[in-house]
């Protein structure tokens, strides 16, 4: 991708705080095939505020030398953070933030609340299940092996699970004034998420859907790399 001022993008696909970078390692290595410059941080961070930890560890691992300008790219809870991630390097222009079957951000608003507009029923129970104690989420190679059918992938994907407690569901996730400073777009991939891509067409962000699982992302890379690339560059006259 080539933005205005700004030469080559750089991608930075943002893995969910529930999983890990496995997740984002297929579509990473089709864009690399393809040209592109791809970076996919490990979010890391173990104690309050969750937020500006994981946000400043994608930070650190973008500065340097260069200043391409930014695709970022969020899947699932990570789109809460985009904003974040975005001011915590402003050096680095943004050429897009692209949400994949992702939260928006929660403009003030906790994870539970933003659940709770999403699935109250699920939200009530995840917030029962927490406040005695427990983690989310808790998946088993069982529970994914429908949306992930390759079985190496779901023991990789398992391997990197972060199961988190209440204090990560019940923080505030501020927002960030001025936001969007760039092009918004949104691809969705499951029911779940119906109502995030709603406020997303809402908003006439460009808008995509693959009916597909959770983590399309490792069932058919190359069709979610095609649409990340659509949905970055504006699509028809666009740079790829």
């Amino acid at each position: 991708m080539t933005a205005a001022g700004g030469g080559d993008a750089t991608f930075v696909l943002v893995h969910s705080p529930l999983v890990g970078p496995f997740t984002w390692s297929a579509v990473a290595e089709v864009l690399r095939e393809r040209g592109h410059d791809v970076s996919v941080p490990a979010l890391s961070g173990t104690a309050a505020p969750f937020w500006r930890a994981h946000a400043e560890s994608v930070a650190a691992a973008l500065r340097g030398p260069t200043h391409r300008p930014l695709v970022l790219v969020a899947h699932s809870g990570a789109g809460a953070l985009l904003p974040a991630i975005g001011a915590a390097i402003p050096e680095r222009p943004k050429a897009a933030y692209v949400f994949v079957d992702a939260v928006l951000p929660l403009d003030g608003a906790t994870r539970l609340q933003g659940l709770e507009e999403e699935d109250a029923e699920f939200a009530a129970e995840l917030r029962a299940e927490l406040e005695a104690g427990g983690r989310f989420p808790t998946w088993t190679a069982e529970d994914l092996e429908a949306v992930v059918p390759d079985p190496g992938s779901r023991r990789a994907l398992l391997a990197e699970l972060a199961p988190r407690a209440l204090d990560y569901f019940s923080e505030a996730i501020p927002p960030v004034p001025g936001w969007p400073d760039a092009p918004c777009a949104y691809l969705q991939f499951s029911a779940p998420y119906d109502v995030a891509a709603r406020r997303a067409r809402d908003r006439d962000w460009r808008y995509e859907h693959l009916d597909a699982g959770h983590f399309h992302m490792l069932v058919d890379p190359p069709a979610v790399a095609d649409a990340v690339l659509r949905l970055a560059g504006g699509g028809e006259g666009s740079p790829f």
